[in-house]
């Protein structure tokens, strides 16, 4: 019997263990790879060809979200399945879009993680029936609002609601659960799209505009 190779990327030390434990048990799996970050999962990527991956979202360096995108574009045969103990839709929804397989949460028990598993090498995908709610419910609420006259979309609003209350960059990262880098990306974007040239600029115009009043 062929087993399934799984890499399993997570920044906390015990899940990442606990995890590893759990499923070398199982006959049909084998453990190739750890990775404490998103670009140590794209490494080990790279160097033992997992079949699987499971993703945590949020990770140092390069977040689960980032390192799916990177993934894959370079190995698109890879499957991923984001294991996350959060429930918000946006993260899920990023990372589907990107072309991750499924979503499942840490809490699970480790039988029906593994079955999980199966379910996305047999070439199945994972998203909870809440989840696929949320997401119905994601799309419709997504028609364009009065207030995004300049084309912003969802997350850039986000971004510039926490730029415009005086959130740093980090700490916008942070509450957000992206990498530094993808917030600079947003905030050229947002600057490009309002056509202004810096942060307070931004708020005003966002303010001005009446895309701020209900924050």
């Amino acid at each position: 019997m062929e087993k399934i190779k799984v890499l399993i990327a997570d920044d906390q030390e015990l899940i990442l263990e606990s995890l590893h434990i759990v499923l070398s048990m199982e006959p049909d799996l084998e453990i190739v790879g750890l990775a404490r970050n998103g670009e140590e999962a794209l490494k080990g990527c790279e160097q033992f060809l997992p079949d699987i991956v499971l993703m945590d979202i949020n990770m140092p360096v390069v977040d689960g979200v980032a390192a799916t995108a990177l993934i894959k574009e370079q190995m698109p045969a890879t499957k991923i399945i984001m294991l996350t103990s959060y429930k918000e839709v946006e993260y899920v929804l990023a990372a589907l879009s990107h072309g991750a397989e499924g979503y499942l949460l840490k809490a699970l028990h480790p039988r029906d993680l593994a079955a999980g598993i199966r379910v996305v090498q047999a070439g199945g995908t994972l998203i909870s029936q809440e989840m696929a709610s949320k997401m119905i419910q994601t799309i419709n609420n997504a028609a364009p609002a009065k207030s995004n006259e300049f084309g912003l979309t969802a997350r850039e609003m986000e971004v510039l609601h926490k730029l415009a209350s005086g959130l740093r960059n980090q700490d916008i990262a942070e509450s957000l659960y992206l990498s530094e880098g993808t917030v600079k990306n947003y905030i050229s974007t947002i600057y490009s799209k309002l056509n202004v040239k810096g942060r307070r600029e931004a708020a005003r115009k966002a303010r001005d505009s009446g895309m701020l009043d209900h924050s």
